[in-house]
Parts: C-alpha cells; structure tokens; sequence
C-alpha cells in the first residue's frame, strides 16, 4: 500500500492528497473529497452513491405518467359531474317562473 503522505491528489496534481475514496481507491484533496454517510467520497463516487439506478428511474418516470393520466381523469370527472347536474336544472328555473309563489304575488 502506498504511503499517503506521498500521495498526489487525482484531480490537482500540485495539492497533497489527505483522503483515499473507498469506492475507487483514489486519492483526494480537502476541496475534492466529501462526507456521506460518515465515509469520506469523492464527487464522482457521491454522484453514483445518490443518484437511483436506471431501472429505478424508469419506474418514477412510468409512475408519474401514470399520476398525470389519472389526475386528468379526476378532473375530467369533475368538470362533467358539473357540467350534467347544470343540465339537470329545469328549464323554469333560467326563465325565473320557479322562485314565483302565489303568496308572494298576493297583495
């Protein structure tokens, strides 16, 4: 194993390195090494460690499809339930003859 006092980082070739990545046994800077889940890793490796794998953003890519097609139905739902009860109003009612009673054209 290399000493690491001897080290250079992988990125700047003039700074000192002060870490080892443990995902692919690099060796860092202060400014290019990062703690996640208390290990010291490199950006490169951090991207890797955070980012979800293919088959998995596939999934949340389908998934959010699926949430926007049934929104839309819910809200196709929606506006025709009102748009029927509006078309269940007599016609009365728009001519203004439902709201007449005859006590109140008795004076």
């Amino acid at each position: 194993m290399q000493n690491l006092l001897q080290q250079r980082c992988f990125n700047h070739a003039s700074r000192e390195a002060v870490a080892r990545c443990p995902e692919c046994s690099r060796f860092f800077c202060r400014e290019c090494i990062t703690e996640h889940d208390d290990r010291a890793v490199c950006s490169a490796c951090l991207k890797k460690l955070v980012q979800p794998p293919i088959a998995r953003r596939r999934l949340l890519k389908v998934f959010r499809g699926a949430q926007f097609l049934a929104a839309l139905l819910i809200a196709w739902f929606f506006f025709f339930a009102i748009g029927e009860s509006l078309l269940r109003i007599p016609a009365s009612f728009h001519e203004g003859t439902l709201w007449h009673a005859g006590w109140l054209d008795q004076k």
